[in-house]
């Protein structure tokens, strides 16, 4: 009798036990990963005026490192590499150059690779406007020639005291090597 008890329960066991895995991988598959949302939200516009030895009243970046043989007045040959530039870019609500400006976007980026148009980031927004005070500080690669591209935002101060996230950047419009607009959507996933 005992035997017989063995072999019958040991089967039922077993189907138990799978009936158990199979309800706890539907579960598990079946959940959903969580969507983090964003905790603030900007969309922004920085104005860039390179330096080209005939609009130094109106320039707002400059070209402070070139390739040996190149010069600080005109980017360099293929793809720009080594050239650095410095920037003090108006930053504005709208994709309008004259339009109040609610801060400024202060860094550098790099122009880092000669097989394609890229460059590497680093770059503060500084902002005194009635809305928000405060700095964003981002850093990251930026290959220039792909649409929307993510950089990351790893801190900040006054209103944006240690957030952190990500920046969507698109090239709003550029003007040769004069002139570019890039539109900066801010999402901080991390708000204190």
């Amino acid at each position: 009798m005992e035997g017989i008890r063995r072999r019958l329960l040991s089967p039922i066991i077993v189907l138990l036990f799978f009936f158990f895995l199979i309800g706890y991988s539907s579960s598990v598959l079946g959940m959903k990963l969580k969507q983090y949302k964003p905790c603030k939200e900007l969309v922004l516009y920085f104005h860039d005026i390179l330096y080209n030895g005939n609009n130094a009243a109106n320039a707002t970046a400059a070209i402070v490192a070139a390739p040996e043989g190149s010069n600080l007045t005109i980017l360099a040959p293929q793809n720009h590499f080594g050239n650095i530039v410095v920037f003090d870019d108006p930053i504005t609500v709208d994709n309008n150059l004259h339009s109040p400006p609610v801060g400024r976007a202060q860094g550098l980026y790099i122009y880092d690779k000669k097989e394609t148009f890229t460059a590497w980031l680093g770059f503060t927004f500084v902002l005194n406007s009635t809305d928000h005070k405060g700095t964003i500080n981002f850093m990251g690669a930026d290959p220039i020639l792909v649409k929307a591209r993510d950089i990351s935002v790893i801190g900040g101060t006054g209103d944006f005291f240690m957030h952190r996230g990500i920046a969507m950047v698109m090239t709003d419009s550029f003007e040769g090597d004069v002139y570019f607009r890039l539109r900066v959507d801010i999402k901080m996933y991390e708000c204190w």
